[in-house]
């Protein structure tokens, strides 16, 4: 794809974004048609941001989450800063049509990763995370049916990033912790507990993280230092209205909150 189409495609998107407008899809000589092209688009959008990319999500890293947006495996897309709140922030609901939220598991990196011919494993990537923290994601799309836009689509449009809510550091016994079996709780004003686990996030939360720093490699992009990884939802994801709040309770790991503004 041609950097002005990609540009073009990108503008497109954030332009939408901040309209709180919905789209069909890209225009023909914007729409990427593989993985690589929508990443592409995607990386554009950094020139809409005024601030360092804050870190990294991961959609579709569970059967639920891959059924919500129509695809059939993981998808990576940046986190900007202007969209991160804080541990028990009440949020601006927006025009966040898919309107739902996610307890997540998020590492902080320690050191950077960068770009290398073979794959990083698990032993080398959790030596370089310095914490894990507690988050809650709400994602949402560009587009107006977003199940059947397509992979390369969902990529350009950032892997349905919306807002991300960072929550506190877990104490340093999560290291020792078997993760995939670890339990978690979504809880939304006025629903049912949402139960999770670790193994809903790629088999455990930890070879999500290995996923992504592998597929930034591919690309050519370092994992920094100081960044974020958000590694997909443990639980069904939940529905959230305006004056709704909602809770990630990761057990002895602790909790992470936000509330959302009334209308």
């Amino acid at each position: 794809m041609k950097l002005e189409s990609a540009s073009a495609a990108a503008e497109f998107l954030d332009r939408s974004c901040k309209a709180g407008e919905v789209i069909d899809a890209l225009p023909d000589d914007q729409r990427p048609a593989t993985r690589e092209e929508g990443y592409q688009i995607q990386q554009q959008l950094e020139a809409f941001s005024s601030q360092p990319v804050f870190g990294w999500k991961i959609a579709a890293t569970s059967a639920a989450g891959q059924a919500h947006i129509g695809i059939d495996g993981p998808i990576a897309g940046r986190v900007f800063a202007e969209t991160v709140y804080q541990d028990g922030d009440a949020i601006p609901f927006g025009a966040n049509r898919m309107a739902v939220a996610e307890a997540e598991f998020a590492f902080k990196m320690g050191r950077d990763l960068e770009p290398r011919a073979y794959p990083y494993e698990l032993a080398e990537v959790l030596e370089a995370v310095s914490d894990l923290h507690l988050a809650i994601e709400t994602p949402d799309s560009r587009f107006e049916d977003f199940v059947t836009a397509g992979g390369p689509q969902l990529i350009a449009d950032n892997a349905c990033a919306y807002n991300f809510i960072l929550g506190p550091k877990a104490p340093e016994v999560w290291r020792e912790l078997d993760l995939a079996a670890h339990e978690t709780v979504g809880r939304v004003t006025g629903l049912q507990d949402a139960p999770g686990k670790g193994s809903n996030v790629l088999g455990d939360p930890r070879i999500a993280l290995v996923w992504l720093v592998n597929e930034l490699s591919s690309l050519g992009i370092t994992l920094q230092a100081g960044q974020i990884v958000t590694t997909g939802t443990t639980t069904m994801p939940m529905p959230i209205k305006p004056g709704d709040t909602v809770t990630g309770d990761f057990g002895i790991l602790g909790q992470v909150n936000c509330s959302f503004l009334p209308e």
